[in-house]
């Protein structure tokens, strides 16, 4: 069996009529080729089909013109729009993207940015809440040095910053206050008794949304009831079993707040299974605002994350070369059916 010849430096500098020296100068931009030169060897790329080697070009000290995005589950909503978010931004800067997901494994996270770093991505963007460990922490700030000693970046995109010193951006958004804010309004509508539904033990995400949740209360005198507090994920699946075990057990509690909108969907469905009317027998907010938070009946009430602008702005940050950036976007509650004020 035979196949076509794949071209090599080798072969273009032939056609060229130069040296291979000359071609890789070229191909890396790194250093000056006068224009007639630079123009016979792109004519020779184009004429033979070839393919830069993209380890080749790293090796080159070359930057490949990617920037990869770093992902928990793409069937997420949350991390959906947040992947548009970069993709828009790169192309509009002339990047191209690369989507990795890492079904929120740890040790998938740390090889993609160490591959990324082999390539010479022009930036790794890491979205989603980071594990509170300090193993994982101490490796993941040094590949944030060892990104930037290749003329790369680190962006953490919804977590926080890993140190002083450290050369990462972060591009994060107000999740504590947003969490605050929602049950404020729950609080000022009357509710005494609010589960909170979704706490992911070691998640900086989950810590931070309590932290909102309970400084709320306190802000009143109140202290959040321990057994109203669900453990479990952000799935929409467990949303529904907790809510189901809340309304077995006995427990009282007039609303629910789901840490994200997907958990407030499946509780909403267990309490209509249940015969509870929602808002009028239990209220229930959820946080994020993607779109299912307007296909659930009553349309839940919910904190509003600016997802697309997240990753916009990741890029943004990350190709301005602003060292050490901490930006912050707001949040806002977002009012609608599925709460009301106690009577």
């Amino acid at each position: 069996m035979s196949g076509k010849h794949a071209s090599t430096v080798r072969d273009v500098a032939a056609r060229a009529g130069v040296s291979a020296s000359t071609v890789s100068r070229v191909l890396g931009g790194t250093y000056p080729v006068a224009a007639a030169t630079r123009a016979k060897v792109l004519q020779a790329i184009r004429d033979l089909d070839y393919v830069v080697n993209a380890h080749a070009r790293a090796l080159g000290g070359a930057a490949n013109q990617t920037i990869a995005v770093v992902v928990d589950d793409v069937t997420s909503p949350f991390y959906a729009h947040i992947a548009r978010g970069v993709e828009e931004q790169a192309s509009e800067e002339g990047r191209m993207c690369l989507l990795c997901t890492t079904h929120g494994d740890p040790r998938r996270i740390v090889a993609v940015v160490d591959t990324m770093r082999e390539q010479r991505a022009d930036a790794v963007i890491v979205v989603g809440g980071a594990w509170q460990d300090t193993a994982y922490q101490d490796r993941m700030t040094h590949f944030a040095h060892a990104l930037d000693r290749v003329g790369s970046r680190l962006v953490l995109v919804g977590r926080p910053p890993l140190g002083p010193g450290v050369p990462a951006t972060v591009v994060e958004y107000d999740n504590e206050g947003g969490a605050f804010a929602l049950t404020s309004h729950l609080l000022s509508a009357g509710h005494r008794r609010i589960a909170y539904v979704g706490r992911v033990a070691g998640l900086s995400t989950s810590s931070e949304r309590v932290a909102g949740f309970t400084r709320a209360h306190a802000l009143l005198g109140l202290a959040p009831d321990s057994e109203l507090i669900a453990d479990g994920d952000f799935s929409r699946a467990f949303g529904y079993r907790a809510a189901s075990e809340l309304l077995v057990s006995g427990r009282e509690f007039t609303a629910i707040m789901g840490a994200t909108d997907a958990v407030a969907a499946g509780a909403v469905q267990a309490l209509r299974e249940a015969g509870r009317r929602i808002p009028d027998d239990v209220a229930v907010a959820g946080y994020d605002d993607v779109p299912l938070a307007l296909d659930v009946h009553p349309s839940l009430t919910t904190v509003h994350v600016p997802l697309e602008e997240l990753g916009r702005a990741a890029v943004r940050c990350a190709l301005r070369g602003d060292e050490g950036r901490h930006v912050v976007l707001g949040t806002h509650v977002v009012l609608r059916g599925s709460t009301r004020s106690q009577s």
